[in-house]
């Protein structure tokens, strides 16, 4: 059985040049050892530098390639030298690969009992296993009863308090590198990279139900910035930007605590007035302190009785704190109250994906009219997808190509966003589409796989997409590739200048990748490129384009670089050649000599490549 929607071409794409050749290499030497198939997985183990080979998964379903690890430690672009290697393995030589029976398979064979003692026994040799086990019986069955959202979690009190001080430390060591920074007059801001690393610390104690330490941690962290915000102020430092890291944390934390009444209104006095050093409002956590879990309009949402949660107006930070409390909802295993939660606050994207989470995909089919926007429907058809419901995940997909993208609807929550970074826009569609077009091509619907990857295509042009679009397409190429050619020529943008080059020289119009370079986008490589394609066509392009930059170098007398000129001037030689001006060349290449004969290091190089 081959993995469906996985050819050489496919690997190419998800893997860089460098990977692909290594595992090539690798395959070839008979580095992969052992190759088998367990259902829908296939584990491979490669040889390398270490005395133990490389175990590789690559798992898939009738759609494709759906998640692929290695125990190697790259993490660079793509898949691994050692993924690749197991892949092409099975491409090339499936007949190495051995078919062993599934984990599906194999608990077929064992009965109730069987089963039974199996989980036990994993469970004496892994305990943690056992809180895995709860979790995943109290989603699949949840309670019949609805009670009250308790925030306190099954696990023991933590006996001992934490020390701040650390906290403290690394923030103080932070705001002195952000000032000194800025007093040398460098952009580098740590309170925007820094500080969120710091807070992601507090996040782990509130994941681990320990609020109320959370609080005292980011007591000593708030504390910290305010003592030194004034001078960080005066170097233009923003306070509401500050405020708008903490406070989500903030409202976290007191909603994952055991406060008294007592403990909330110290918290809320010391937030005013650090809100009014800040010059910036704690209004996530303000509204978390008034709320709690014990509001009577929250308790009534929780429980499904109500879809009003705001008598006087929905404000501006509803969803944040909404979904704050979802994932509070989600750590407690309170799975109806999140529900409710999320349908009541309108918040499609969490609510869809919990019901697929929980398997109930009727519900998710029904309810997906709710859907806004491209990403909402990846997020929802990727979980449909892992629950092995494909026909709906490639349903709501398909569905979502005709949504507009996520950072187009939802602008406010990206203002960092600008026009400027215009490679960043339709990324959701991108996204969505070339992930539908693959999935379409695993199950077969051709159609669907086609009109995804054009759109994919006509957003984020690609060699990739064009090979695609030119394989499904088939018959009708012909007729689809001057519209893709011509949708190409429209786009101006840098970071497509590669993606049309690759492509109009491949569709051997050499004057459009001409053009391309022309408009300010042929750097290095592109420029070259081009040029070797259009030598024959266009010499006396490919001369003026080559002699420039090589003059410009000479001119300049860097000699580090007179190799780079000689290059430029081996393509300008080939020109000549090409257009039958091998005596102008000749001639240029004497006074090039008699002009610059001083500088020896070029001549030599010059004499050397023998033009």
């Amino acid at each position: 059985m081959n993995i469906a929607n996985l050819s050489e071409t496919d690997l190419r794409y998800h893997a860089t040049d460098k990977s692909f050749q290594r595992g090539e290499a690798y395959h070839q030497q008979g580095a992969v050892v052992d190759l088998c198939q367990r259902g829908n997985c296939l584990y491979g183990e490669v040889e390398g530098n270490n005395v133990e080979p490389y175990h590789v998964t690559i798992q898939f379903d009738a759609g494709g390639v759906t998640e692929t690890e290695c125990t190697c430690e790259y993490s660079f672009e793509g898949w691994c030298k050692h993924i690749v290697a197991v892949a092409l393995t099975s491409i090339r030589t499936p007949e190495t690969m051995h078919q062993r029976l599934s984990l599906n398979e194999l608990l077929d064979r064992l009965n109730h009992v069987q089963t039974q003692t199996l989980v036990q026994e994993l469970v004496a040799k892994e305990p943690n296993l056992l809180s895995r086990i709860d979790r995943f019986v109290n989603k699949i069955s949840p309670p019949i009863i609805v009670q009250p959202v308790s925030t306190t979690e099954t696990r023991p009190k933590r006996q001992t308090s934490v020390d701040p001080q650390p906290y403290r430390y690394q923030t103080k060591q932070l705001l002195r590198d952000c000032l000194r920074y800025w007093e040398e007059g460098e952009e580098e801001n740590p309170i925007e990279t820094d500080l969120p690393e710091i807070l992601d610390q507090v996040q782990a104690w509130i994941d681990n139900g320990n609020g109320n330490d959370a609080l005292v941690i980011l007591a000593a962290i708030t504390e910290a910035c305010v003592e030194d915000w004034d001078e960080l102020a005066d170097y233009g430092a923003d306070g509401q930007d500050l405020v708008l890291l903490l406070d989500p944390m903030w409202a976290a934390a007191v909603l994952t605590a055991e406060l008294t009444s007592v403990e909330a209104i110290d918290i809320q006095v010391n937030l005013e007035e650090w809100q009014d050093r800040l010059n910036g409002e704690f209004e996530i956590c303000a509204e978390a302190l008034r709320q709690g879990w014990d509001a009577p309009e929250l308790l009534a949402v929780l429980e499904g009785q109500s879809d009003d949660l705001w008598e006087d107006g929905r404000p501006s930070y509803a969803d944040k704190l909404t979904r704050i409390r979802l994932e509070m909802l989600n750590l407690q295993e309170r799975y109806p109250a999140y529900l409710h939660l999320a349908l009541a606050e309108d918040l499609v994207e969490e609510y869809l994906v919990m019901l697929a989470q929980l398997g109930r995909i009727a519900e998710v089919m029904a309810a997906s009219i709710r859907l806004k926007d491209a990403g909402q429907a990846l997020a929802v058809a990727k979980v449909l997808r892992a629950q092995d419901a494909l026909t709906e995940a490639l349903f709501i997909a398909k569905s979502g190509l005709d949504l507009p993208d996520r950072l187009a609807t939802s602008q406010a929550e990206h203002h960092f966003f600008t026009i400027s970074q215009s490679p960043m826009l339709d990324r959701h569609r991108y996204e969505l589409a070339d992930w539908t077009s693959e999935l379409a091509q695993g199950l077969g619907d051709t159609e669907t796989a086609l009109t995804a990857r054009i759109s994919a295509f006509k957003l984020r042009p690609s060699m990739h997409s064009y090979q695609q679009a030119k394989t499904l397409a088939d018959d009708t190429w012909q007729t689809l590739q001057p519209d893709l050619l011509q949708h190409l020529r429209t786009m101006d943008n840098w970071s497509h200048a590669e993606a049309k080059v690759q492509i109009f020289l491949d569709a051997g119009s050499i004057d459009d990748a001409i053009a391309t370079v022309n408009d300010g986008y042929g750097r290095g490589h592109l420029m070259q490129l081009v040029m070797d394609a259009a030598m024959s066509h266009r010499p006396e392009w490919v001369i003026a384009k080559a002699i420039r930059p090589a003059e410009d170098i000479i001119n300049r007398g860097k000699a580090e670089s007179y190799q780079e000129a000689v290059n430029w001037l081996t393509r300008a030689r080939a020109a000549y050649i090409q257009s039958g001006r091998q005596a102008e060349w000749q001639a240029y290449r004497a006074q090039l000599v008699s002009t610059h004969g001083r500088k020896r290091k070029l001549v030599c190089l010059i004499e050397s490549a023998n033009l």
